[in-house]
């Protein structure tokens, strides 16, 4: 490990330590949801599409029990930031109309088989984009503006025939691993409402994880669906990239990387509802990934790591998750008949430097201190011209005849104090992404070109390795949910899922039971297009451990 990334590693990992009693004392008031009042609510989305077409509920019904359900439980969690209820309950009653008219004249095959979701509620991380509804995404000059349009993978969805019901809180610009904003507040984990229920999709996962929702459109882009699902013990899926298109999610990059990071996929409660939402998901593209292949679990051979490595820098993962990564290793062997593989990925000890080095490099990415009542350069990051062309004619002209408008920045350090004692108009995740912009956590910047160089020999020498029969399980982060605002102490444990965005494989979280009353989740990667290997891992360990369990 870099000297800067350890030093910073160890002070953060001091902290925590000593932090420890006071983030304790001050969450020791849990505070608990009400039970799901339907058993309905606690059914799979594959299970709720059948019962309606089937005739056992009207998704009138159905859709207005989950109403009833985000209204029970959204004062708790603080997790809708727009919602469309009396226009689903209209759609609801249209669906029920079709429903009736194809039974009539004898073509409610071809209905459901066009649109297999028909009359299932489900959720939307806001940064994908509902038409009609709030597209903020928790950005305080954003407030009020509304998605034109649907997101391309929210419109496939609602062409399969679900329903949505709401849109769900994110961090500023989804920028960060805690669901808080100053526009719409901080989110509650479920299964204990003093503690995050992760992020960047943390909205969907604390609905999703009480039975507020059937399912949800969610988006990673540095665990960004993984973390949640693992604190909120759900299934979560980050897909291979270029498979699902990610138009119309906010924010976006014009950087010809962005879109090998960025990730739209879904997040469950059953393992079964994975499969069919990736195919609807995928599109035109879902041939691609061959999920309607059986996968043969006795020729699939297993990996697996309980940490990333050992180092003083690094809080070191939590025993639970260990223990079930060992657990689900040695189910799949003794009751799959799968081939446990000892073979280690060294390499991802660098995992922190190497997704810095590689992330960053991007020339786009949000500058977070630009004033935006005085934006003077739109687009440019006024502090490093250094990234951009220098026969640029904006830049030229800039340069040559208005070198005050590159003084276009707030100052960073004085935006941590109002944030700090709130008056700021950043939250501090979005501050502390800036600060990792801007100093690459001191890797020197002659040493970036080597960790670039690493991540394409990692993704080739884990895509050999894996091939097309391996999955490598792994940790989803080094802990269980932590309590609010703990995660400036325990950032680190997002090298366990940005690797995996980096390195553009898919993976898989995937709920192991609880320990003291908090979800414990596990990870399965791929090699790319592999996802089928994921999902069918997911299906598996569902069977022997039980996969979600709703809060007590």
């Amino acid at each position: 490990m870099e000297v800067g990334v350890r030093l910073m590693g160890i002070i953060l990992r001091l902290l925590n330590l000593l932090l420890a009693p006071l983030f304790w004392w001050r969450g020791r008031h849990q505070g608990s949801l009400p039970p799901p009042p339907s058993p309905l609510l606690l059914k799979s989305a594959t299970e709720l599409a059948a019962a309606i077409r089937d005739g056992e509920i009207t998704s009138e019904k159905l859709v207005s029990i989950y109403v009833d359900r985000v209204k029970e439980v959204n004062p708790y969690l603080n997790a809708v930031v727009e919602e469309r209820y009396r226009a689903a309950l209209e759609e609801a009653k249209s669906v029920d109309r079709q429903i009736a008219d194809a039974k009539q004249h004898g073509t409610l095959d071809l209905l459901v088989k066009n649109k297999p979701l028909l009359g299932v509620p489900f959720s939307v991380k806001e940064s994908c984009s509902l038409a009609g509804l709030s597209n903020s995404v928790g950005c305080l000059e954003n407030a009020g503006r509304r998605a034109t349009t649907d997101g391309e993978v929210v419109r496939l969805v609602r062409k399969s025939g679900a329903i949505p019901l709401l849109v769900s809180n994110t961090p500023e610009l989804c920028l960060g691993w805690e669901t808080t904003n100053l526009l719409r507040g901080t989110t509650n984990n479920p299964y204990c409402l003093s503690r995050t229920p992760g992020g960047s999709s943390g909205g969907e996962g604390a609905l999703l994880a009480c039975g507020a929702a059937a399912f949800s459109v969610a988006s990673d882009v540095a665990g960004s669906i993984r973390i949640p699902a693992a604190f909120c013990g759900l299934f979560g899926h980050k897909p291979t990239p270029g498979v699902i298109s990610i138009e119309g999610h906010i924010p976006t990059l014009s950087d010809e990387l962005f879109p090998r990071f960025l990730t739209v996929g879904p997040m469950v409660r059953r393992a079964e509802d994975l499969p069919l939402l990736m195919n609807i998901m995928a599109g035109r593209n879902k041939h691609m990934l061959r999920l309607d292949e059986p996968v043969d679990m006795s020729k699939l051979k297993i990996y697996y790591m309980t940490e990333a490595g050992s180092s003083l820098a690094l809080i070191r993962v939590h025993q639970s998750i260990k223990d079930m990564i060992i657990n689900a290793a040695n189910y799949l062997v003794k009751e799959c008949s799968s081939q446990l593989c000892q073979e280690k990925f060294s390499e991802l000890i660098d995992s922190v430097e190497i997704s810095i080095s590689v992330f960053f490099s991007m020339k786009d990415i949000p500058n977070m201190l630009q004033d935006p009542a005085n934006p003077k350069v739109p687009g440019i990051v006024c502090d490093d011209l250094s990234l951009y062309n220098e026969n640029d004619d904006e830049i030229k002209y800039v340069r040559t005849h208005k070198p005050r408008m590159l003084q276009c920045e707030r100052s960073l350090f004085m935006e941590l104090l109002k944030s700090i004692f709130g008056g700021g108009t950043r939250s501090l995740q979005a501050l502390g992404f800036t600060v990792i912009n801007k100093t690459r956590l001191f890797i020197p910047q002659s040493r970036r070109p080597a960790y670039n160089g690493m991540a394409k020999y990692l993704r080739e020498l884990m895509t050999k390795t894996l091939g097309d029969n391996g999955v490598l399980l792994y940790p989803v982060c080094n802990g269980l949910a932590h309590y609010h605002h703990q995660v400036f102490l325990r950032a680190s444990g997002v090298m366990y899922t940005m690797i995996f965005n980096i390195l553009g494989m898919p993976a898989t979280t995937v709920p192991m039971g609880l320990y003291k009353g908090l979800p414990v989740g596990i990870q399965v990667v791929a090699a790319p297009n592999q996802d089928r290997l994921c999902l069918a891992v997911a299906k598996e360990l569902e069977k022997g451990f039980g996969g979600w369990r709703p809060p007590q």
